[in-house]
């Protein structure tokens, strides 16, 4: 297949980006990746995305945005991208269905992937109580209690929507504050079955067939140094996101954290014709309206790319 605009990633950032791509008469072919819609395919109530004053489910959200983008003739594939060569125009796509897409430009917005401590421990309880994704899994731990690992608007918002499942929720903090923002430590702060556990880390987890408890260290490393065991059935990871940028091989310029440079106000990146939108991109905001507005903007790059050439 050949197309003038390949986009990569199918969150707000992807399927906008096919958007305003048809609308502009760019043929264009849009890989939804491993997991179509984004983040917030996983992603309860959406109160702050314009255009919903009752909030909108972020699935149905995605879901709307995936059928607009096919109303004004995007061509939507569900499959992953391999590996890309973007040593030359035409750029060149192979897909772990066997295709081969050509390209004159590219989008990437393959948004980010939730990161993890490190345990050993994160492995070996692997679907037995550790999930990085508290509206996936959360259903399976009601009237129970669970933890939750981060400080940021992440963790407060998985921690309030375990709250209206679980028994009992602790947030496992490793500063002496939360990071996030004041609402969201509001919505916490409402809730009486949440406990903030603060300055803590988490050294290990235990149980026999699945998760039944962590071990803690308060104060790591100084003179008030303590340990402390949490009983819990359930372990969920809310401590930040990695760039999915892998089948890029180096490719384009990364940031220190891995996120894609772009040439700021443009989604422009180290590539000539190739362009980078949403979380991939964005270290800073991570917000759907952000990653939508991003995806316009990398949109109208294209079209004048194409324009100019």
């Amino acid at each position: 297949m050949n197309v003038d605009c390949l986009i990569i990633g199918s969150g707000p950032a992807g399927y906008t980006a096919a958007i305003y791509t048809s609308r502009a008469g760019i043929s264009n072919c849009l890989i939804e990746g491993s997991q179509p819609g984004g983040q917030l395919t996983t992603t309860t109530t959406i109160e702050n995305f314009p255009g919903f004053p009752d909030g909108i489910d972020g699935f149905e959200l995605m879901q709307r945005m995936r059928q607009q983008a096919i109303n004004v003739g995007a061509t939507v594939i569900s499959a992953v991208v391999e590996s890309i060569d973007l040593s030359q125009r035409p750029f060149v796509a192979r897909l772990d269905n066997g295709n081969v897409i050509e390209a004159e430009t590219v989008i990437i917005a393959t948004g980010a992937s939730a990161r993890y401590l490190g345990l050993p421990d994160e492995q070996k309880y692997a679907g037995a109580g550790v999930s990085a994704c508290a509206t996936c899994d959360g259903f399976f731990y009601r009237r129970r209690t669970v933890a939750v690992v981060g400080g940021g608007d992440t963790a407060c918002e998985e921690a309030t929507y375990l709250s209206n499942l679980c028994k009992k929720v602790y947030m496992i903090v490793r500063k002496d504050h939360l990071r996030a923002q004041a609402a969201m430590q509001q919505r916490v702060a409402q809730r009486d079955n949440i406990e903030i556990i603060y300055n803590a880390n988490t050294a290990g987890l235990f149980g026999e067939d699945g998760v039944e408890g962590a071990h803690l260290i308060i104060y790591k490393g100084t003179p008030d140094e303590t340990t402390r065991d949490i009983a819990i059935d359930g372990f969920f990871l809310a401590i930040g996101h990695q760039p999915n940028t892998l089948f890029l091989n180096g490719q384009l310029e990364l940031d220190a954290q891995g996120y894609i440079v772009t040439s700021n106000p443009s989604t422009a990146t180290s590539v000539e014709g190739v362009f980078a939108a949403g979380d991939v991109a964005d270290p800073h905001y991570r917000q759907a309206v952000a990653a939508a507005g991003s995806g316009c903007r990398a949109a109208l790059d294209v079209e004048h790319f194409l324009n100019n050439k």
